[in-house]
């Protein structure tokens, strides 16, 4: 049985690919940064485990890896780097504090999960990672240079990686999702939700479940030869 750990997993695209590699057959962990009520009752409801750190720090990073290790009786051979934060603004208007924390957080964290479970995975010839994009980091969009920055990083970042470590059995790959039914999309205001599905050729959000099932596949033992690539799940609306 593989262990798989889902950043950012108690809600929306993360708790929905917590749940599906359960299905699949995976013992899976979660985090989460600071919403312990929306925690519990996830894993009241799903039976997985959440834990909680903030994916930005390193060495909270370190300890947690070892912490769900220790909880799972076993090494961690899936990563779902998920854990990302909004903190949107035109660039003239945005503060240093807007761009630091979406950095720290989207691309830094996904550095540090990275870096905190890759030994292992070099050691027992094993591992899959999957490193949330989005669609935005490919198309650009206004008011987001920061986060449009952190998931346009990730795509340079997972190809290098996979570049490292495809001798070691190792694949790190890319899940770039467009707008999906989340709490961060639900916050967009009513207009411009109208202005986004125009845009979109499918005609509606993706649901979590539909970015989830892909997740699946990435970090299936049968993916072993898809290494570097990002998968767009957008319902049309930019085609790479």
């Amino acid at each position: 049985m593989r262990v798989a750990l889902v950043t950012g997993g108690t809600r929306g695209i993360g708790a929905a690919t917590a749940e599906a590699l359960l299905a699949a057959g995976s013992k899976v962990a979660v985090s989460y940064r600071s919403n312990e009520a929306q925690a519990r009752s996830f894993t009241a409801r799903t039976g997985i485990a959440a834990f909680r750190w903030d994916v930005a720090d390193p060495e909270q990073c370190l300890a947690a890896v070892r912490g769900v290790e220790e909880a799972c009786a076993a090494p961690i051979d899936i990563l779902v780097n998920n854990a990302g934060i909004t903190r949107d603004a035109m660039l003239h208007k945005m503060s240093v504090a807007q761009w630091r924390e979406v950095i720290d957080v989207n691309l830094g964290g996904c550095f540090n999960m990275c870096r905190a479970v890759l030994a292992g995975m070099r050691a027992r010839r094993f591992g899959r990672i999957v490193n949330l994009g989005s669609v935005n980091g490919q198309s650009g969009q206004a008011g987001q240079t920061n986060y449009a920055a952190t998931k346009a990083g990730i795509v340079g970042f997972t190809k290098s990686l996979a570049l490292e470590c495809a001798a070691h059995n190792i694949t790190a790959n890319v899940l770039a999702p467009g707008y999906t039914e989340t709490d961060m999309v639900g916050a967009v205001p009513p207009e411009a939700m109208q202005k986004i599905l125009s845009t979109i050729p499918a005609g509606r959000l993706a649901t979590p479940a539909e970015i989830a099932r892909c997740v699946v596949f990435l970090a299936s033992d049968e993916s072993g030869f898809i290494n570097g690539m990002t998968l767009s799940i957008n319902g049309g609306k930019y085609m790479a």
